[in-house]
């Protein structure tokens, strides 16, 4: 199982609605490294949802359900979604502020390459955040 972190502007797509969908699609990326990414996530992997701009914060997480396919919104078929099941918010939300702030993470793409919307998260980093979010796996 690999790890990543997936940002969305709460006021265009927050946690609540994730929630209330249940699955939906990760549709709209338009970068090329993100895209990569996205094309990378397998079935069973797991993600961080994260509120940019207003709250920058990790709220939930999220369970990949089905792999890349073409981005239904995208004009060409250049681009890719992912499907994304809410599995439970984060106990304790994990701030930016906070992220910088933990010895250890500052090689996290989150903090490197802070407008990169879709992430990788390594197993150490996965792990030192969820424990700082209150989050256990037996969720």
């Amino acid at each position: 199982m690999a790890f990543w972190l997936i940002k969305s502007e709460p006021d265009a797509f927050s946690w609540d609605e994730q929630v209330a969908n249940d699955v939906e699609p990760w549709t709209g990326v338009r970068n090329h490294q993100a895209k990569k990414n996205l094309a990378a996530m397998q079935v069973g992997d797991r993600a961080f949802f994260y509120h940019s701009n207003v709250q920058r914060a990790i709220v939930g997480v999220v369970e990949v359900v089905r792999a890349a396919y073409p981005d239904p919104t995208a004009e060409n078929g250049a681009w890719v979604c992912v499907d994304v099941r809410a599995v439970g918010p984060m106990p304790q939300p994990v701030t930016l502020a906070s992220i910088k702030a933990e010895p250890g993470l500052e090689e996290l793409a989150l903090v490197r390459q802070s407008r990169l919307s879709v992430c990788p998260v390594s197993a150490e980093h996965w792990q030192k955040l969820c424990q700082m979010g209150g989050w256990t796996e037996g969720r």
